[in-house]
């Protein structure tokens, strides 16, 4: 009965992990930088930069060149990290026998799904290509924000959903592995997972852009989106969560665990 009180006091105590920079500045410094942007775009500014960019990307795109950043931008598939999110987490909890693990790619799909996709349907914005296939507008109509009469399909590149999850689904990637290599035995070097957490954001960054996919616009909002989004969910004390008392048993902490 010690033990179970002592459990409770702490889980109701749980305080919040530390993320870096530390403090609520950045996150309000992305924020600030997201809803500056989107109301630059809105008021019909920073066009030419986007054109510029799409222009340039068209006119340097060799056919090796289109296919290396085609099969690089996997990197920032939303599916398939899921997957391997959660695959990491279930495999965590059963070997800790702990269901701890499994909600962080639970959170992060929540938070990808009710920002992410809402964001992309009330701006209403097309992609670059939209001027070279269906719907084939006008290149000057391919930028503007909000245009609500085009078809939902093609007026959702505002902001970058490739970048956003590449930086949410990797950093929980990130925050799982270092745990499940310590199961085994193994141990993380912390210049992979850094490398693990930057690389491919920035290559899915770079590909989306230069594939006419994405504005650069497009790609600068989704990469401040899942910074924020990223913060969030790092500084959630899952080791600390309350649990239900079915499952007192599977509370086990992960990212402390020896």
């Amino acid at each position: 009965m010690v033990a179970v009180r002592e459990t409770t006091a702490v889980r109701s105590g749980a305080r919040l992990r530390p993320v870096r920079p530390a403090g609520w500045w950045f996150d309000a410094l992305l924020l600030a930088a997201l809803v500056g942007l989107t109301v630059a775009l809105a008021a019909d500014h920073l066009f030419g930069i986007d054109r510029a960019v799409a222009d340039w990307s068209q006119a340097h795109r060799p056919t090796a060149a289109h296919w290396t950043a085609v099969v690089l931008n996997y990197l920032g598939q939303g599916t398939p990290l899921t997957l391997i999110a959660l695959g990491l987490g279930v495999l965590l909890a059963v070997r800790l026998r702990s269901v701890l693990p499994v909600l962080p790619p639970v959170l992060a799909f929540a938070l990808s799904y009710l920002t992410i996709g809402p964001l992309k349907v009330w701006t209403a914005r097309p992609a670059p290509s939209a001027s070279v296939k269906e719907p084939f507008l006008p290149p000057e109509q391919t930028l503007p924000l909000f245009q609500d009469e085009l078809p939902l399909r093609f007026a959702q590149s505002y902001p970058s959903g490739h970048v956003a999850n590449a930086i949410l689904w990797y950093g929980v990637i990130a925050l799982l592995l270092a745990p499940l290599l310590r199961t085994y035995g193994r141990s993380a070097p912390p210049r992979l997972l850094t490398v693990l957490r930057v690389v491919p954001p920035v290559v899915v960054l770079c590909t989306t852009t230069y594939l006419g996919w994405h504005w650069l616009t497009d790609s600068v909002a989704g990469l401040l989106l899942g910074l924020l989004l990223d913060r969030v969910l790092h500084r959630v004390p899952w080791d600390d969560l309350p649990l239900p008392g079915m499952l007192r048993d599977w509370n086990r902490p992960f990212i402390s665990a020896p």
